[in-house]
């Protein structure tokens, strides 16, 4: 349980103990989970591994208050004196951070990844190329990021009404970066997942060598569906495996992200060719679920279920693990009310409640496949969100929602909404997260005439 842990079972009625600081034992148990006792004598936790010493330390810090979660300042002084015994629910608790459409500057992502902590969320699945951009260096082919990380202007709103900004936009991450942010996560127990997306959406690498494309044009200032596409050459594929070659050495992550959703007229054959070349290299091909759609998957393949869960089934069914990340449930770029308040409305209502009351276990699995639901993932695209405070508002506070369906067993609280409201969004104004507030967006936050498209 993220905002509040349960369950929990306070020590003579509750009382206050001064915090004296923790001491922490290993002991056999669930994978990240912890037993926290707070009396007068100090915090013991009893953790299975150092992940759950981890969780306990974030909890230990929900327990001290909001100011425990400012970075200067007077810090409390007392805990609640109790006992919780606490573990996840699920082993892949994740968050999508697309960095393709609008970069982000590194520090705001290593600002995610202490909100994903925070949350006890464990990975975050980095979106480094698209048709809009391409943001990681790869030394051997420069151009990559000289022609390929920045575009000449960007659609703002929805590409059916809307006009131009009227200005370039772009950026990078060196390796050095990258390298950073993954240790930077490594040390918050948080996995990060790098994701190269082929054979479509590949408009930025396109633009950089002609050559990879079967139409050339530069990197896209539209958003959609674009239908230029990686070619078949066998030259494409030598292309993008010295590519992923970079891309492993950078990331040490056993799961690598290869893309392969939404590419018109594809058969399928490019996937196949650098999912077996990352197995190869030791490490597991994870795709989007259209890979289904083109034959047998290479194995050890994941497959993130995001057209609902049907594919998710299919591949669990067929012997593969499985990511659930269904856009009804999970898309936190998709509008969070009927109301026209809120800024560039895309997708469906996808309100706090609708994510708090998502299952990610689909009814229809009988818990006999083969195949092993790893765990869920919301997915934070960035078409419409240009800024780190755009991000804030769509995220929060529904990855809160998110984050406790992870943790939590499926049983709902109903008083959920008011635990968030009186103690966790306190902790997010502590943290200076620009969330939505529960009655809707501020003045600030809305963005009146840029047209979206709600669904």
């Amino acid at each position: 349980m993220n905002l509040l842990p349960r369950p929990v079972s306070y020590v003579d009625g509750g009382r206050l103990c001064a915090y004296k600081g923790w001491e922490t034992v290993l002991v056999d148990g669930p994978a990240g989970g912890y037993r926290l006792l707070s009396s007068d004598d100090g915090v013991l936790i009893e953790a299975h591994d150092a992940a759950g010493e981890m969780n306990a330390l974030q909890t230990l810090r929900q327990l001290l208050g909001a100011q425990a979660f400012r970075a200067a300042g007077e810090k409390p002084a007392v805990i609640p004196a109790c006992e919780i015994v606490d573990h996840p629910r699920f082993e892949w608790r994740g968050v999508m951070l697309d960095v393709a459409r609008h970069f982000l500057p590194k520090r705001e992502v290593l600002r995610y990844v202490e909100l994903l902590s925070v949350h006890k969320l464990n990975v975050l699945h980095l979106h480094l190329t698209d048709d809009q951009g391409w943001r990681f260096e790869c030394r051997r082919y420069p151009k990559l990021t000289e022609v390929g990380s920045w575009r000449e202007d960007s659609r703002f709103g929805d590409r059916r009404s809307a006009g131009l900004k009227g200005r370039p936009h772009g950026g990078f991450y060196t390796q050095d970066d990258l390298r950073e942010i993954v240790e930077y996560a490594r040390q918050r127990h948080i996995t990060v997942i790098p994701e190269i997306d082929i054979p479509g959406h590949s408009q930025a690498a396109i633009a950089a060598y002609p050559e990879l494309g079967v139409h050339g044009g530069g990197v896209w200032t539209d958003w959609g569906v674009n239908e230029r596409v990686l070619n078949t050459e066998e030259s494409t594929a030598d292309f993008y495996r010295n590519v992923f070659d970079e891309l492993m050495d950078v990331f040490p992550s056993e799961i690598i992200g290869l893309g392969g959703d939404e590419a018109p007229g594809h058969d399928g054959e490019l996937v196949r060719a650098i999912a077996r070349h990352i197995v190869r290299g030791g490490r597991r091909p994870y795709g989007w679920d259209e890979i289904l759609e083109s034959g047998p998957l290479v194995e050890g393949t994941v497959v993130a279920s995001w057209r609902g869960v049907e594919g998710g089934i299919t591949a669990m069914r067929a012997g593969h693990d499985v990511v659930m990340c269904p856009e009804e449930h999970v898309y936190l770029d998709y509008r969070q009310s009927e109301s026209l308040d809120e800024p560039i409305p895309v997708g469906t209502v996808t309100t706090l409640e609708d994510v708090y009351a998502w299952e990610p276990v689909p009814a229809e699995l009988t818990g006999e496949e083969p195949g092993r639901l790893l765990g869920a993932q919301a997915n934070i695209w960035t078409e419409h969100l240009d800024s780190a405070r755009r991000v804030d508002y769509a995220a929060f506070p529904r990855l809160a929602a998110f984050a406790e369906v992870v943790w939590s067993p499926p049983e709902k609280d109903p008083g959920f909404v008011r635990r968030l409201a009186e103690h966790h969004l306190p902790r997010l104004d502590a943290l200076g997260v620009e969330y939505r507030p529960l009655s809707g967006p501020h003045p600030w936050q809305r963005l009146p005439g840029v047209p979206g498209f709600p669904r």
